[in-house]
């Protein structure tokens, strides 16, 4: 069956092509399985809660007639605007709160888990021309704004709003600076929906979203440890297809991926203060286990083609629900790009057990940190991407209280995994930021990769931050490719292979320098706990982890009980390393025990470009890196993560064989490092 939707008819019809619904969601309460929703070109005003599941045969798709005509939109226009008296630019309107029932973004504070809760911010923004204005916490400073220097945005930063409670009216007001902008004559809009696609039922599986454009909704913050918001998600249930779909301007998440409500844990941390979050987190893990988190009935969507921007805390989010899914061919860029919400849980995208999750072909820039991948990233794949500027901004300077930038908002990287045990396969992408990855973990092996960073929180970054008091966070791993837990261990380090990556040494820009001296000066020890604020490239971060003959060596004539002898801390020491078949530019370092790493001393010429919406690497490496030939490298090669024993494969147990690059072309005989098989492909547009 077909239903037919369109904003624009002039009477609410039945749903078929002569009498369209006007509503998204007079089709969503009928659509079953099999059916498709076909919308008109236009603007629809509404949160659409699709309220029957479809089938894996046979899903319930809602398709947009034109690609990206169909907007969804979580906002309402503001209009009767009035000039303030005496401030030219600024103006006021008036909203009655019965527009907003019973969530009104403009009385809810944006709160949680691991969200710095000293930001004063409401769920709520006020949009020119669909771009979230600036949010301020007096209304004097609506006045006079001050243009924020932490934003990558500076000059739009001016463009600022306040908004207050008339409670003898009932009434939301807003004031904002326009400056030259009459916004009587522009489009201004106020986030009045905290959804725009999301069923509040969880088990809605197997639903396509194809071709939309989902904007300006007023989401909450999304940590692991609480009901995950998003403009758009699956809400605990299997087999989404969000495909071809602008995503833009969430308060805090645009698609959720993420966390079922458990009522008596929801932000248990925040509420009770008495429970570390990472304990609430272990607590909300198992309980999931029991009640339902297996793939039989969460999980395995597929995110492809969409364009995901200016979402201030993360484009896609997700803990426990977004396992065994593919994310690909995306752009993700602008997140947190005003800077104006901070905490633990920012990134494009921020995944929580990405069990044999695939992340591929996906371009992220422009995000204060690319892709974080947070607790048990096994079975975890990240290939073929392209990553850059995803960090803070290279020219403004660093705002006041500088410890706690360092410790709360970072410096941000292209991927950050983080207490994980693996197996975490990272192979053939570009890093062209500062920082590369962040790999406070272990499990992971780098295959064809370019890193125009560096590699940082190397052996540290994974306990709790207790001052003087041990804090090892025991992070879960898992059955081999299945949601069971199998145990828990704390992060020893090591466990890491490089085969056949580029790395690069580039220029550090000044602000990335006072960072690293303001940890290095900091008062608070846990400012060096988090983070070896590292900027120098290459696998040398790991010099002083023993080779996989020298771990062994520990154990030899250990009978398992008895006095110690020899190697006393034999189960607590850094796990191996591997590296092989590496090329080092520009001075970037190799680990001390590589065999025969290739270490050329000039500096490469290394420039991304943009040209007709895809990107180009104007480059020099391949003069160097076509002369060296390595070995195919597969799923034998690698062997297996230590704590999970589970091997670097795919998803259903087959091996993998690294024999295409990150454009997909053949690599041959004569194998070479790095994401691309050889010059020639180097030289082709990317994505």
């Amino acid at each position: 069956m077909r239903y037919y939707v369109d904003c624009s008819a002039k009477r609410p019809g039945m749903g078929d092509a002569a009498h369209p619904f006007q509503t998204i969601q007079a089709a969503a309460e009928i659509a079953m399985p099999g059916d498709e929703v076909l919308v008109a070109p236009g603007i629809y005003r509404e949160y659409v809660n699709p309220k029957h599941a479809g089938t894996k045969e046979k899903p319930i798709v809602y398709r947009s007639e034109k690609r990206r005509g169909a907007v969804i939109t979580g906002a309402e226009l503001l209009t009767g605007w009035q000039q303030a008296e005496g401030h030219p630019g600024v103006y006021t309107v008036r909203v009655k709160n019965s527009v907003f029932g019973a969530y009104n973004p403009y009385t809810t504070r944006v709160s949680g888990d691991w969200f710095v809760g000293t930001i004063i911010a409401h769920t709520g923004d006020v949009y020119l021309n669909h771009q979230s204005m600036y949010e301020v916490t007096e209304k004097e400073k609506v006045f006079s704004p001050v243009r924020s220097a932490a934003s990558w945005d500076p000059d739009f930063s001016v463009f600022v709003w306040y908004a207050e409670q008339d409670k003898e009216r009932d009434e939301t007001v807003f004031f904002a600076n326009f400056h030259e902008i009459d916004p009587n004559n522009a489009c201004v809009e106020c986030s009045v929906r905290r959804n725009c696609f999301l069923p509040d039922q969880t088990g809605i599986s197997n639903i396509t979203l194809e071709g939309f454009v989902i904007r300006e909704a007023a989401t909450q913050w999304a940590p692991p440890t609480a009901y995950q918001d998003g403009m758009v998600g699956p809400h605990w249930s299997k087999g989404w297809v969000i495909k071809d779909c602008e995503i833009a301007e969430s308060k805090c998440s645009g698609i959720s991926l993420g966390k079922v409500l458990q009522p008596e844990n929801d932000n248990k941390w925040l509420k009770e203060k008495t429970k570390d979050g990472t304990q609430t987190e272990r607590d909300c893990i198992l309980k999931a286990s029991y009640e339902g988190w297996d793939k039989e009935h969460v999980g395995s969507h597929h995110i492809l083609l969409c364009d995901i921007h200016d979402c201030g805390q993360t484009g896609i989010v997700g803990h426990l629900g977004g396992v065994f899914s593919v994310i690909e061919d995306n752009r993700i860029f602008r997140i947190n790009v005003k800077k104006n919400l901070a905490g633990a849980e920012i990134g494009g995208i921020k995944m929580h057990a990405a069990i044999d999750c695939i992340f591929r072909r996906n371009v992220i820039h422009h995000c204060t940190r690319g892709i974080w991948l947070d607790w048990q990233a096994q079975g975890t794949r990240v290939t073929q991407n392209l990553f850059f500027e995803n960090t803070w901004p290279k020219d403004v300077p660093m705002p006041g209280g500088e410890n706690a930038a360092v410790l709360f908002r970072g410096l941000g990287e292209d991927l950050f995994v983080e207490v994980s045990h693996g197996p975490t396969l990272v192979d053939n992408n570009l890093f062209l930021s500062v920082r590369s990855v962040k790999f406070a973990s272990q499990g992971g092996a780098f295959v064809h990769n370019l890193f125009a960073g560096s590699l940082t929180c190397i052996g540290t970054g994974t306990d709790n931050g207790a001052v003087g008091i041990p804090s090892q966070r025991y992070t879960p791993y898992h059955e081999k490719h299945g949601t069971r837990v199998a145990g828990f261990m704390t992060i020893l380090h090591g466990d890491v292979r490089f085969y056949s990556n580029v790395f690069v040494q580039t220029k550090i820009p000044e602000i990335f320098h006072q960072m690293q001296v303001c940890v290095a000066t900091a008062e608070d020890p846990r400012a060096r706990m988090w983070d070896t604020m590292n900027f120098d490239a290459g696998t040398f971060v790991y010099n002083g982890y023993p080779t996989e003959e020298e771990w062994k060596k520990q154990f030899e004539g250990y009978c398992g009980m008895g006095a110690e002898s020899g190697y006393p801390n034999r189960y607590y020491t850094h796990l191996p390393v591997w590296a092989s078949g590496n090329v080092y530019f520009g001075g970037a370092k190799p680990w001390e025990n590589e065999k025969d790493p290739v270490v050329v001393t000039r500096a490469p010429r290394l420039a991304l470009t943009e040209q007709n919406g895809r990107y180009v690497l104007d480059t020099d490496l391949y003069e160097e890196v076509e002369r060296v030939s390595v070995g195919t490298i597969s799923t034998e090669t690698l062997g297996q993560a230590f704590e999970p024993e589970e091997r670097f494969e795919n998803p259903d147990g087959s091996d993998i064989v690294f024999d295409a690059d990150c454009v997909g072309a053949h690599r041959g005989l004569w194998t070479i490092p790095g994401p691309f098989a050889g010059k020639e492909e180097a030289e082709e547009p990317l994505f």
